[in-house]
């Protein structure tokens, strides 16, 4: 997947992805929306009852129980 940052959100969207912040935080859950700022809302997956916060991709991400605003000035990089 190639493009513009926001193309590629687009096509990312209703997909999981793991957003990695500033602070070193990981989070990871559902892509419903963003906007021109990379402000993302990201969405618990259905199956969360069943996940933990756990190992993803070698790092310890923190499973989203609720829906959740992410401010874009925090993100350092969003993984679908």
């Amino acid at each position: 997947m190639s493009g513009r940052p926001l193309d590629v959100l687009e096509a990312s969207l209703e997909d999981p992805v793991t957003v990695h912040l500033k602070d070193g935080t990981t989070y990871y859950g559902i892509l419903a929306g963003y906007d021109q700022h990379m402000n993302v809302v990201i969405d618990p997956e259905e199956s969360v009852s069943d996940r933990v916060d756990g190992d993803i991709d070698g790092e310890f991400a923190v499973a989203i129980e609720d829906t959740t605003i992410i401010r874009g000035d925090n993100v350092v990089s969003i993984k679908a």
